[in-house]
């Protein structure tokens, strides 16, 4: 059955983390991925700073040759990156036991993942190959994918949550009832986190209906 875990890393043990230094304030956002041997991951967003200081922001890490700007939408930042693969570290991890990465969110705070295995299996080979190579993660959920109330969905209990309190309280009306940072209040959680669980969420709700049709 397939397994969500969610985890959290410290600043430095991702290679994307050398920003942080020079610029505190910014958050950097992986694209969704699949990664494979190659730990081919291309894209990801940045925001929080301006353009000009984004690419020179990122000290040099073993783990990626270069990071270069591709676009800028709405003052968020779109960068690709070329990873260095005789650097063995999350992504290694994570590329070895076919793990689906759904969100990756860094502050200088911290990395917070949230990762799909296709079995639990799949999520204890990676742990275990954290383990095995000093691989520092902390983690803070693990549920099995199940479907919501028979419909198919595959929607995780907190996206599941987010959603449904999102549209009771109002937040998907025209005008919205409430702003994020209210139904993120009231989840206890930040306004980061809950964009991530609705955006994800919606994701899966038309991965599973209009685009399954």
């Amino acid at each position: 059955m397939a397994t969500v875990m969610e985890f959290a890393s410290p600043v430095d043990e991702f290679p994307l983390g050398t920003v942080f230094e020079n610029l505190p304030e910014v958050t950097v956002e992986l694209e969704r991925l699949i990664p494979d041997e190659s730990l081919i991951i291309p894209y990801f967003w940045v925001r929080g700073a301006e353009a000009k200081d984004i690419e020179a922001a990122f000290e040099a890490h073993r783990g990626f040759e270069s990071v270069r700007l591709i676009d800028d939408v709405d003052e968020e930042y779109l960068m690709s990156a070329e990873w260095n693969d005789e650097y063995y570290g999350l992504l290694s991890a994570l590329a070895h036991a076919s793990i689906v990465v759904l969100s990756g969110i860094g502050t200088k705070e911290g990395w917070k993942f949230e990762v799909r295995g296709e079995t639990r299996e799949r999520i204890g080979e990676f742990r275990s190959d954290c383990q095995a190579h000093d691989i520092p993660i902390e983690i803070t959920a693990v549920h099995s994918l199940l479907p919501a109330q028979g419909d198919g969905y595959e929607l995780t209990d907190t996206q599941r949550e987010a959603l449904v309190l999102a549209y009771e309280m109002g937040y998907y009306d025209s005008p919205r009832a409430v702003s994020l940072e209210e139904v993120a209040a009231e989840l206890g959680i930040s306004q980061q986190s809950l964009s991530s669980r609705l955006k994800r969420g919606n994701r899966r709700l038309i991965e599973r209906t209009l685009a399954s049709e």
